[in-house]
């Protein structure tokens, strides 16, 4: 009921985490760009758990507000687009990997003037979307980790690895699966 009473809530403990991490983004590029790997290794592990805490905290304590539905993707995406294309910069990462998650994103946001244009809303976040940004933010630290020359960088470079394929495989099906509850969401208003 405070939910329905309060949706634009702003100021809550779940939103301040998410705009930290959007704050965060010109840190890490900057540790990335300037070959502080480890640092921004530390960066995209602490955004990653502010990531976790700011969803738990905002389903246990009804923090969940319209403004946070918004910020908190957003801080996702940007964090993802800032990594890979950081890691790119620095040859860590292949550039058409980049081009595959970036089409991803083009993909889903191109359903945007659909809904907006049949007065939709978002569609709720799937388990594989969850799954895939999971899969991606462990995934690319430890790349990161793995271009180091710390002793665990080669099992980290395996491991993140294994983490970015399955994320990226998990990602496209998210989007599929957008697409398709979309679709449905369009025809049942039609």
């Amino acid at each position: 009921m405070v939910e329905e009473a309060m949706p634009w809530r702003v100021w809550t403990v779940p939103n301040a985490l998410s705009l930290l991490r959007l704050l965060g983004i010109p840190l890490y590029l900057w540790l990335l760009l300037s070959h502080h790997d480890v640092w921004a290794f530390w960066v995209l592990v602490i955004s990653s758990f502010t990531d976790w805490a700011d969803g738990k905290i905002a389903r246990t304590y009804n923090l969940t507000s319209r403004v946070g539905q918004l910020l908190d993707p957003l801080a996702d995406r940007l964090y993802i687009i800032a990594t890979i294309v950081g890691l790119a910069l620095r040859s860590i990462i292949p550039w058409w990997l980049v081009v595959v998650l970036l089409a991803r994103e083009v993909f889903v946001f191109s359903f945007g003037p659909a809904l907006r244009a049949h007065r939709l809303p978002i569609p709720a976040v799937h388990f594989s979307g969850k799954a895939a940004t999971l899969c991606l933010v462990v995934g690319f630290p430890l790349v990161l980790l793995g271009a180091t020359d710390l002793p665990i960088a080669t099992l980290a470079n395996w491991i993140g690895w294994a983490f970015v394929w399955w994320g990226t495989a998990l990602y496209w099906f998210a989007g599929f699966l957008y697409a398709v509850q979309i679709r449905r969401m369009i025809a049942a208003v039609s």
